[in-house]
């Protein structure tokens, strides 16, 4: 049972559809059949590949090398599709990247391109004649690092737009359960304390036969007192702010520093209890307020985990914090003892992408 759970969780982190355009690259392969450094070459460039789509710490090496590989086809082989694949996937990647990546690639890109058009153009004008099927079949390569791009754009500013609205959603769902709140304190509030101080009066009226009455009305005075602590209780709980009522302060926070915001999870994390999402606001704030001062980041993802005996949420950005103890600075330590009081855990270290808190509470 496990295992197969495991398999399910590797299977799932799978990114098929990457995988589906490798279906055109035994077109390449054809083309330069019997010639061994460029089917090593092309092998080369399927490894890096896989690599770029399983392993984003070393999309840096492994994008470089696709592009460096794909210009060798452009420049030395008249081949101008084996580059539509770093094309189109390196710039899907940079939307979540400030622009400066993007236009740089580019530089590179067209650079390859252009000159590898120019090569073909002096050996053989005719190859460019709008008779030769080949000027359409170039029209892609040109265009797919836009449309990429643009798309993958499109595709993020849609996903936070997404998560905006069920922030909203939630937010409308507490303002009912605020005006519950505010209906329990003015109705039962007031009733318990007239119970209260009908018992106190009734007390002191009742001196002449203490024996018989008095100790059944201390008894329903203190009742009454643990209900209206009960409903002041109940009360606050309902003000506590939830985890979509923080995170949609705080993306808007991080969207005026520069800084893409995305989650998982985060549905099933607004159907927590209101004193963990309460206590799990307080440390993403404070996350969320050293990203922006410190992390020097351009993205951070949250992932909201639930388990049979825990509640976990994993905080990573692509800054490039290092230093995580400073002298005179609670941040970290005022985290770690929010959530030591509730028997919680805190973990922060740096990783190959960038820093990477766990955060925890158990259940009961």
């Amino acid at each position: 049972m496990l295992k197969s759970r495991l398999l399910r969780e590797r299977l799932d982190k799978i990114d098929w559809m990457s995988y589906v355009w490798l279906v055109y690259l035994p077109f390449s392969v054809d083309v330069v059949k019997g010639q061994w450094f460029w089917l090593v070459a092309i092998f080369i460039f399927f490894i890096f590949y896989v690599i770029f789509v399983q392993i984003p710490a070393w999309r840096r090496v492994t994008g470089t090398g696709e592009m460096l590989i794909a210009g060798l086809f452009v420049l030395f082989q008249a081949n101008n599709y084996l580059i539509i694949y770093p094309g189109w996937q390196i710039p899907f990647r940079l939307a979540y990247r400030p622009k400066r990546y993007f236009y740089w690639f580019c530089g590179g890109y067209y650079s390859l391109l252009f000159s590898g058009l120019w090569l073909d153009f002096t050996a053989n004008p005719d190859v460019f004649k709008w008779h030769n099927g080949d000027v359409l079949g170039l029209l892609f390569p040109i265009v797919a690092p836009i449309c990429s791009y643009a798309w993958s754009r499109l595709l993020m500013r849609q996903r936070q737009l997404s998560q905006t609205n069920r922030r909203l959603q939630a937010i409308i769902r507490r303002d009912e359960r605020d005006r519950i709140a505010r209906d329990l304190h003015d109705s039962l509030g007031q009733s318990f304390s007239m119970i209260t101080v009908k018992t106190e009066l009734a007390r002191k009226l009742l001196n002449n036969s203490p024996k018989q009455v008095e100790q059944e009305l201390i008894d329903i005075e203190q009742t009454s007192r643990k209900n209206l602590q009960l409903v002041r209780s109940i009360v606050n709980n309902l003000h506590q702010r939830s985890i979509s009522e923080v995170l949609f302060d705080q993306g808007q926070k991080l969207a005026i520093a520069d800084i893409w915001l995305t989650t998982s999870g985060e549905a099933a994390a607004t159907k927590w209890p209101t004193a963990v999402q309460n206590r799990f606001g307080a440390v993403i704030i404070e996350a969320m307020t050293n990203v922006i001062r410190h992390a020097h980041a351009n993205n951070v993802q949250l992932r909201f985990i639930e388990d049979e005996h825990t509640y976990r949420i994993i905080v990573q950005d692509d800054g490039r914090g290092k230093k995580y103890h400073r002298t005179g600075s609670n941040g970290i330590e005022g985290r770690r003892s929010r959530l030591l009081a509730v028997n919680g855990g805190f973990d922060i270290d740096r990783n190959a992408a960038g820093t990477r808190v766990v955060m925890s509470i158990p259940k009961e």
